[in-house]
């Protein structure tokens, strides 16, 4: 095989593809993409870990029709530290790639084609739905998945798509994260599944240019599709757990407060948060809501935050402080176009974000609870797109 692609080119495919390329892992060819060429003007290039799938195809000149694999670390550093050009590739007879660009000249160890893995066949793909919904949907619930790999129906989201409805659920069975928005148009074609959490977070990179997102599934796997980028995960396996059973429907007292204060007053007060079981206090009162954390060991923190309270009555709520940062950081990043995505080094480059964050005005918050024992729903004032609510159980204080 031989071709020359250019390098900005190269550089940007091998960047989405990096997310899912194991670097430690028991399955030596796993550390390595697979490129091969298409017709006379294209190459495809694949990463995976058996769990999670990025394919992408990109401009080249193709020299001579083949197959390479290569190790994508490898190949990512180098080609990034390249100045602009084409970049030449050339496969020898024992697997090793030649790789020119400019003055510089490279030889890379590759391993045969026919040991890397069997990819799964793209099925149909007959929902759609906007790349920027599709972000917002994972940029606000994505923080709120379990890391605890042995809950292993919670390490994902439940994703519904049915008739003129969008929905996404997360949890940790400590907080839930719902999202809902009603569909322009309806779909006749259905989903409900439970997507893995990486493949949510490497979906925010390769959609991050906007459009439409096209996906389907078969009995295994989810697949999506967006700018000329496939993206195809395993499913989870099992029951999500009856998320409507913990949504709060009786909470009748409510305080609003602007996002920016809270966020800041939470993260300074949370320096003096217990490390052991992270409680801080949120004590609402007319006009205002003071934040209170303490440690035996190292002392204590409080800030006042102005705020518009509905009720009479004075009531202390607890929370686990990294709860309620991550929704803080998660809300005010979003507003910004672009949270999940800057978290894991990319950005979110879709005009109508950036064009939301301009005209947006201070973002606020409001705090929906009953009492100190019961659920507290948080909510974001004024969204008419979308119905988003995130639902914190109560810490003991």
């Amino acid at each position: 095989m031989e071709f020359s692609i250019k390098q900005s080119v190269l550089k940007e495919e091998l960047g989405f593809i990096q997310g899912v390329v194991e670097r430690k892992t028991t399955i030596p060819v796993l550390s390595n993409i697979l490129i091969e060429s298409l017709g006379e003007g294209s190459i495809r290039i694949v990463g995976t870990d058996l769990d999670v799938t990025i394919r992408c195809d990109a401009e080249a000149e193709i020299k001579k029709p083949g197959a390479m694999c290569v190790q994508a670390r490898k190949l990512f550093d180098i080609v990034r530290n390249l100045g602009d050009g084409d970049v030449h590739f050339k496969k020898e007879e024992n697997e090793w790639v030649e790789l020119k660009a400019g003055r510089a000249k490279f030889r890379l160890a590759g391993v045969n084609k026919e040991q890397y893995p069997e990819i799964p066949m793209f099925k149909s793909a007959p929902l759609k739905l906007a790349a920027e919904t599709f972000n917002y949907f994972i940029q606000n619930t994505a923080f709120a998945i379990t890391n605890e790999t042995s809950r292993f129906t919670l390490s994902g989201a439940k994703f519904v798509m049915d008739g003129d409805v969008a929905r996404m659920v997360t949890t940790d069975g400590h907080r839930l994260a719902f999202i809902e928005k009603k569909l322009d148009a309806a779909s006749e074609a259905k989903m409900d599944a439970l997507i893995p959490k990486k493949a949510l977070l490497e979906l925010v990179k390769i959609s991050r240019d906007g459009g439409d997102v096209a996906f389907g599934e078969d009995q295994n796997h989810i697949y999506f599709e967006t700018g000329g980028r496939l993206l195809i995960t395993r499913k989870l396996t099992g029951n999500f757990p009856n998320y409507e059973m913990v949504m709060p429907k009786d909470n009748d007292k409510k305080v609003s407060f602007d996002l920016a204060d809270m966020k800041s007053a939470v993260r300074r007060i949370a320096l003096m948060a217990d490390e052991r079981n992270r409680s801080i206090r949120v004590t609402v009162r007319e006009g205002e809501v003071e934040v209170t954390a303490q440690s035996s060991e190292e002392g204590e923190g409080n800030e006042v935050v102005p705020a518009d309270y509905s009720g009479t009555e004075e009531i202390t709520l607890g929370f686990n402080h990294q709860y309620l940062q991550e929704f803080l950081n998660n809300v005010g990043a979003l507003e910004s176009a672009g949270a999940a995505a800057e978290n894991e080094g990319e950005s979110d480059g879709s005009n109508a974000a950036t064009a939301r964050a301009k005209d947006s005005k201070p973002t606020r918050i409001s705090f929906e609870f009953k009492d100190a024992n019961a659920a507290t729903q948080i909510r974001i004032d004024g969204d008419t797109a979308y119905d988003y609510k995130y639902i914190v159980m109560p810490l003991r204080i």
